[in-house]
């Protein structure tokens, strides 16, 4: 047998037996998907950077860290690596930074694409935008939760929807579209659940959230995460008339709206029960039903923020709303 033949013949039984063989190119010709109104094509990303939990969690979710060049994290996010269910592909991916994403760090890492959302990532301010990333040779995606405050096409999806299409439009991008429908359905299959358990003629509880702020309160407006997985849970977040994302708002609001139950969003810089010690020594809330009946409910930052975290958000604030028949 001549060496040509061999070879044939070797790599005929390798493919008979599954092996992996080169990808064709038709596997990695660009898909087109939406992103934030607009068509945008990929080709199929070499180099991936993801910036924050909702991020790194999009694409851990996926099954994609073996193929990530790295992740960016601001230390106050580290509670919420410990209690991820990925706590081990934070491990085995690079972490590249431990504050915001810059420019810098994405063209010094040689990324050839990165995932983040506008204003909690890529910003005009701090130099760090598609345009300014595609000057340079490096592909981007917005997570669509943030689109309402992007571009020319401005788009309001409810969280969990922008969730869902992020995951889908992923999986397109790396050729996971399987694994992602699989996911979604899975995310959509438990928040109907949730939904399922609220309780028939009842008043929607009213939910204040409390990221942090003394002078004034830090907290999620109507396109923040935490809108969506109170209303998913059968609660009404008292701040979502404000037309924002996460948004700083005044102390006298919160009284009017008399909320019944409070959310302290828990992260590395002030401990929750801290977070609680404030808010019980404000003169002003004494009057409000949610400290006069100590109902808070703490949760993780990972829960919090867009990614597939948010409807075990939306499951564990339910069962609290259940366990105060609510």
């Amino acid at each position: 047998m001549t060496r040509i033949s061999a070879l044939v013949l070797a790599v005929g039984l390798l493919a008979g037996c599954g092996a992996s063989v080169q990808p064709t190119a038709e596997a990695n010709a660009p898909v087109t998907v939406t992103n934030c109104g607009k068509e945008v094509s990929y080709p199929l990303p070499q180099r991936p950077v993801a910036y924050d939990v909702s991020g790194a969690e999009k694409m851990f979710s996926l099954g994609l860290a073996d193929r990530m060049r790295g992740y960016v994290m601001n230390k106050l996010g580290d509670p919420s690596i410990a209690g991820s269910p990925w706590r081990e592909d934070y491990t085995k991916v690079q972490r590249l930074g431990t504050a915001r994403i810059t420019r810098e760090i994405v063209v010094d890492a040689k990324a050839d694409w990165v995932l983040a959302g506008w204003g909690s990532g890529f910003s005009e301010e701090r130099g760090i935008t598609p345009q300014l990333l595609d000057q340079v040779g490096i592909r981007s995606y917005m997570h669509t939760e943030t689109c309402w405050n992007y571009g020319d096409k401005k788009t309001d999806v409810p969280a969990l929807d922008a969730l869902y299409a992020d995951l889908e439009n992923l999986g397109r991008i790396f050729k996971v579209e399987q694994r992602a429908t699989d996911l979604v359905a899975e995310l959509k299959g438990r928040v109907a659940k949730v939904r399922q358990s609220v309780p028939a003629n009842t008043q929607p509880a009213k939910v204040f959230v409390y990221d942090s702020g003394t002078d004034q309160p830090y907290t999620a407006g109507r396109h923040a995460a935490p809108t969506d997985i109170i209303n998913t849970a059968g609660g009404r977040n008292v701040m979502d008339g404000l037309g924002k994302g996460w948004a700083t708002v005044g102390w006298e609001p919160v009284v009017q709206a008399a909320p019944d139950v409070i959310i302290i969003v828990d992260y590395a810089d002030q401990p929750a029960a801290d977070k609680r010690k404030f808010l019980e020594s404000l003169p002003a809330l004494k009057s409000v039903p949610a400290v006069q009946q100590g109902r808070y409910f703490v949760m993780s930052y990972g829960d919090a923020v867009s990614g597939p975290r948010n409807v075990k958000g939306a499951e564990d604030f339910a069962a609290y709303l259940r366990s105060v028949g609510r």
